[in-house]
């Protein structure tokens, strides 16, 4: 019997041991990282001029940034190759061979041709775009690994708005014809945590909302001085757009104040582009009744609500 209540005992013991190990290594799964998704969500608003180019170098700064107009989408291709050509991607083999221990922060930079306007084929290049970059990066990784390379990568993929990407570029040279262009690599060698893609916003000045009478989407003419400073701003600070968000009180349909804020938007990006903005500059949005700033059961709470926001980007 003592036998008995001796093994009970040892295999209550054994099984508590092994549900407070789970338990704990279940802790501990849920205490870990966060998984980070490799995408850069949005449309990346910077420069090739915002970059070092790649094809500089031989050694790296660790506080710099590089750029590189290689086409990364042939990496699954070169990698096949006993002694691939890797072109202007060349500095950053050599180096990555002679500095075995280097850390790199990559991201594959792609873009949608402006010229497609389609929405639906927007959205499925975006998404070809993506797994295609990710894709050749993770390939790149792996081979790197089969040649011994000891450098810690720390893979992305972003969208960059090519018209933004290039700037006055985009209207001086030929510009591909593909909806999907491969833009090239960012990379950035060392430990800092650094945001690759730093905002020309960023300090930007601040513009009051303008206001608009009930039922209206008339600017008056008072708000013309306001909208002068605000295009000769523009115009003197060529890396930066607008977003003009048109809103309404809630008097009338859904559908109506929805037009109505659009309309309010329209209206002055309008005098923007009279002023010498170019059009490709200057979003609009239209909110309706979202995001009321005053009470619509008054008529200052409407005249409040009833307006379109200015945010430089």
């Amino acid at each position: 019997m003592k036998n008995f209540f001796r093994i009970t005992f040892l295999a209550t013991l054994i099984a508590l041991f092994g549900m407070e190990c789970t338990t704990v290594e279940a802790q501990n799964s849920r205490r870990g990282a966060k998984e980070q998704s490799p995408f850069v969500e949005g449309k990346q608003k910077v420069r090739k001029s915002d970059y070092d180019s790649i094809w500089k170098f031989t050694t790296f700064d660790a506080k710099k940034i590089y750029f590189c107009d290689f086409d990364y989408s042939t990496i699954p291709t070169l990698v096949e190759e006993r002694h691939p050509e890797w072109g202007t991607f060349m500095p950053v083999m050599n180096y990555l061979t002679t500095v075995t221990r280097s850390p790199m922060r990559i991201c594959a930079l792609f873009a949608v041709n402006p010229n497609v306007q389609d929405d639906a084929t927007r959205e499925q290049l975006i998404e070809q775009g993506r797994a295609e970059a990710l894709e050749a990066l993770k390939t790149f990784q792996g081979w790197a690994t089969e040649e011994k390379m000891r450098n810690k990568m720390q893979l992305s993929v972003a969208q960059v708005d090519y018209r933004y990407w290039q700037g006055s570029e985009f209207f001086s040279t030929e510009q591909p014809s593909e909806g999907l262009i491969h833009v090239g690599l960012l990379m950035y060698f060392g430990t800092k945590k650094i945001n690759m893609f730093p905002s020309a916003a960023e300090g930007a000045k601040t513009f009051k909302d303008i206001k608009f009478f009930p039922n209206d989407a008339t600017v008056v003419e008072s708000w013309e001085p306001m909208i002068d400073s605000l295009a000769v701003y523009l115009l003197q600070n060529e890396r930066l757009e607008v977003m003009l968000r048109g809103y309404s009180d809630n008097s009338g349909t859904e559908a109506y104040n929805l037009g109505l804020s659009r309309q309010r938007a329209v209206e002055v990006k309008k005098r923007l582009i009279a002023r010498g903005v170019n059009d490709f500059r200057i979003e609009i949005e239209a909110k309706g009744t979202a995001d009321p700033i005053g009470d619509n059961a008054t008529y200052e709470g409407r005249i409040a609500n009833n307006r379109v926001s200015i945010t430089i980007q």
